[in-house]
């Protein structure tokens, strides 16, 4: 017999099990389970904290999975940011049935979207719809700094796929390909039909 019970700010699973010729049996799993409300309640990272990977060409530089349902966050979205290095680029790409929002706070480039240029400066949103297409290029001499929102969540587990892990302060590492199953990555993430490599 499975019953949930709550104490004070937990929950905990409880098993009775009765085995023939054993007794009665009862024991505390002290497995935690995640509740709506511990979602709900405040979450503070600081600049470094989170999951982190170095990506390969062409945006070389690195993500950082701030929230994700796997990482604290709630269940229907993924957000973090991205840092692409001079020269860089996020090809160009589509998601489907997902949608994505980016918000630029450091440096400056050019995102593209849907066949259109537009400055991509500190305080510049874009909101890429199911199936919009869209890429990003640092045509600046510094750093480009996004955050990026995904709902529902995916853009998460393509980083980590395609990315090798990261630690805050190290060197990056010599400009790496990305895995060559990538399309498949990137179909089982929410990405649309490859567009562009």
């Amino acid at each position: 017999m499975l019953r949930f019970s709550t104490r004070g700010d937990s929950e905990w699973l409880h098993v009775h099990n009765a085995q023939p010729g054993q007794g009665d049996r009862e024991f505390e799993s002290r497995h935690r389970r995640r509740r709506p409300q511990d979602v709900a309640r405040g979450i503070v990272l600081q600049p470094e904290e989170g999951q982190s990977y170095w990506q390969p060409i062409w945006a070389n530089g690195y993500s950082i999975v701030k929230l994700s349902p796997k990482h604290a966050g709630p269940d229907n979205l993924a957000m973090g940011i991205q840092v692409i290095a001079p020269g860089g680029y996020v090809r160009e790409h589509s998601h489907t049935p997902n949608q994505e929002i980016l918000f630029c706070f450091a440096g400056k480039g050019t995102v593209i979207v849907d066949g259109v240029p537009h400055p991509f400066v500190p305080g510049t949103t874009v909101y890429a719809a199911p199936g919009v297409r869209h890429k990003i290029i640092n045509d600046g001499a510094d750093e480009l700094k996004m955050t990026w929102t995904y709902l529902p969540p995916g853009l998460d587990e393509f980083f980590a796929a395609i990315g090798r892990p990261r630690e805050p302060g190290e060197p990056a590492p010599e400009p790496f390909a990305r895995p060559a199953d990538v399309h498949a990555i990137e179909a089982k993430t929410g990405y649309g039909p490859p567009i562009e490599g």
